[in-house]
């Protein structure tokens, strides 16, 4: 057929011959000895390394294993360093709710810790998706200058926060301990930054292009994947606004209203020195008031953990 050209029979390429298959190397034969000498060591720091944190443990344990072992003694044996007592006296629990109104400040806590933990979460959260998403002069200073605080005392700012919540006729209540917590804290706003500037800007991008807002993109996309972060700054925050004595001391003063730390102040004042010399009710008001901690921690260990982790490689 004309248009159609053929290579003549001696010009024709030759089939590619096919490739000799390479032996696998047989896996029977003897180690290398870099392999058994890594084999070795290991063998030798696995027990080493169970043995140091099997001792680490120990260490921490034992202070709140003496704790429990000292709520469930008499008076007289509560000091004797017996982890396992020679008198039970269970009696002691049911005592710290007779004497003292615990059950109040339990809730007074659990619903400060809440509303603190709450509010520095999200206004944190919102300065730091600001700071690692928008980009404007001076965002460096401003952001330096937000780390800055970090560096002033609490104790500075005591007395004219006073004056403020005197000014506004709000000294003698709940509200002081949790709201200034609404303008976010320097350390949190640090941690959750470092998180969203690990984040694909291309996928920011991408949902700003398909029409998304900007609380759309913190709320929906952001927050969503940076779930480890926020778990770590929640933690952290009930944790410190549990076991926050300073404020409570200074803006409590009606029984009605205090937390579970001001609550312990005034069980030591009553029961302790100076009052009737009844340690294990100290001590067993001590150990109620440490179990929700270990319950919120192993609520969010994984998260936890995870967003500890991570934090380094982040940004």
């Amino acid at each position: 057929m004309t248009g159609l050209t053929t290579l003549p029979p001696d010009r024709e390429k030759p089939a590619a011959a096919a490739r000799p298959r390479v032996p696998a190397p047989r896996r029977d034969g003897p180690a290398r000895p870099g392999r058994e000498q890594t084999g070795s060591v290991r063998w030798v720091t696995r027990p080493l390394r169970l043995l140091a944190l099997t001792g680490a443990s120990v260490i921490f344990l034992y202070p709140f294993v003496w704790l429990v072992s000292a709520s469930l003694k008499p008076s007289e044996h509560v000091f004797d360093n017996e982890l396992i007592p020679k008198v039970w006296q269970f009696e002691n629990y049911s005592r710290i709710w007779e004497e003292v109104q615990l059950l109040t400040w339990l809730w007074n806590s659990a619903t400060v810790t809440l509303a603190a933990a709450t509010a520095v979460t999200i206004s944190s959260a919102v300065v730091a998706f600001g700071f690692a998403y928008f980009r404007f002069p001076g965002r460096n200073l401003c952001f330096g200058l937000v780390l800055a605080t970090m560096m002033l005392p609490a104790v500075v700012t005591m007395v004219p926060q006073y004056l403020i919540w005197n000014w506004l006729h709000l000294a003698s209540s709940q509200i002081p301990l949790w709201a200034p917590n609404l303008f976010g804290s320097a350390f949190y706003i640090f941690l959750l930054r470092q998180f969203f500037l690990g984040l694909p800007r291309e996928l920011l991008e991408a949902a700003r292009i398909d029409g998304a807002s900007y609380w759309g993109l913190f709320w929906r996309i952001a927050l969503p994947l940076c779930k480890p972060a926020l778990v770590v700054t929640f933690v952290f925050e009930v944790q410190a606004a549990w076991t926050d004595l300073v404020r409570p001391l200074i803006y409590l003063r009606d029984p009605e209203l205090y937390t579970v730390p001001r609550g312990l102040k005034a069980v030591l004042d009553q029961f302790g020195e100076g009052g009737e010399s009844s340690w294990e009710i100290v001590c067993a008001a001590s150990v109620v008031v440490t179990l929700p901690m270990i319950i919120v921690f192993f609520l969010g260990q994984r998260h936890f953990v995870s967003g500890i982790a991570t934090t380094g490689r982040k940004g």
